[in-house]
């Protein structure tokens, strides 16, 4: 039985989490190509499970997506409990201006980029990113529900508000074409640059540098309009994972490549709300012809999250002696279950 699932992230990880960052490319703030801030967000990843008290206070929590017989790492995902308490967290919030003139008898709409930090105290996921080799696999959503799941299981942890960032249009070399049009201008620097300056160091600069008067996007290039609000054409099934789960597009969007900012009420959230605690009530049978839904054991870093093939019952969960074995749990354990 080839079982995956998502696990806490271990110090012992880098090596891993460094190949799969590698893999991910330019564009990716919370998965940087750079070993030395990598370790950083895994000694904060420890330190934020570690750590007794529940409300969100700047917590970084790391999940990996793990072959259990073999220990294989294939993927990785990533909750932020809450936003804005080491630097500010800024997006670019797009508003529609209309004016008209009597003398011209027109009416000109016009939308205008302003700088906020109306995120600020939020909870985000993000740092979703699957082997090439596994996308085929059908683990996306695994990746994505196993965050969800965690936050069912450790509410306090998390904000009432939720977002994710979806990575913008970015041009076969890398560079952007948004941040060539904007922000660019003001720092003398590449996207790759500025992307790659903000994964190590923060964004305290974008608020030393970036213009704090709003911009009408007319006066960016055609090019640079065209990818406001848009995923890059590969987040366009996360951002149907995303929309599926409950979030939407409000608007907000990044200040480094404009790609969209998804928007959620965490108790809203298709997956927390439908997640049930459930014994397993018998340890038995060949389970269903194929997974029945999702599965979350274990606290903090005991957390495992897999599809499981279990079926339901009335007095709960009947599962496979295999799945059981492998994720650690037995008779009379309860577990977290949404189905499919």
């Amino acid at each position: 039985m080839t079982l995956w699932n998502l696990r806490a992230a271990r110090m012992g990880d880098l090596d891993s989490l460094s190949e799969l960052a590698d893999l991910a490319g330019t564009g990716f703030t919370n998965l940087p190509s750079n070993r030395e801030a990598l370790k950083a967000r895994l000694e904060w990843n420890e330190q934020s499970y570690a750590r007794e008290e529940d409300e969100p206070d700047n917590e970084l929590y790391i999940l990996l997506l793990e072959e259990a017989a073999t220990g294989r790492i294939g993927g990785s995902a990533m909750l932020f409990s809450r936003l804005g308490v080491r630097w500010p967290f800024y997006s670019y919030k797009v508003a529609r201006l209309s004016q008209f003139s009597a003398e011209l008898n027109r009416t000109a709409r016009l939308d205008v980029l302003h700088l906020v930090n109306d995120f600020n105290g939020a909870s985000e996921v993000g740092g979703l990113f699957l082997h090439p080799d596994l996308r085929s696999s059908g683990f996306g959503g695994l990746l994505a529900r196993s965050r969800y799941m965690f936050i069912a299981m450790h509410r306090r942890r998390f904000a009432s508000r939720i977002l994710a960032e979806l990575r913008g249009r970015v041009r076969d070399d890398g560079s952007a074409p948004f941040w060539d049009g904007l922000g660019g201008k003001f720092f003398g620097m590449s996207f790759q640059e500025a992307d790659r300056f903000n994964s190590q160091h923060g964004n305290q600069f974008i608020a030393d540098l970036m213009p704090k008067y709003p911009i009408y996007t007319a006066l960016l290039s055609p090019e640079a309009q065209d990818t406001i609000g848009q995923p890059h054409d590969s987040g366009v099934p996360a951002m149907r994972m995303l929309e599926k789960e409950g979030f939407s597009f409000t608007g907000y969007v990044d200040i480094f490549d404009a790609g969209p900012t998804m928007v959620a009420d965490t108790d809203r959230l298709r997956t927390v709300e439908a997640a049930q605690t459930l014994p397993i009530f018998e340890i038995g049978g060949g389970g269903a012809e194929s997974h029945t839904g999702f599965a979350a054991a274990g606290e903090r870093t005991e957390f495992r999250a897999w599809r499981t093939a279990s079926r339901l019952t009335e007095q709960g969960l009947v599962m496979p002696p295999e799945e059981a074995a492998l994720m650690r749990v037995k008779q009379g354990d309860k577990v977290i279950y949404v189905a499919s």
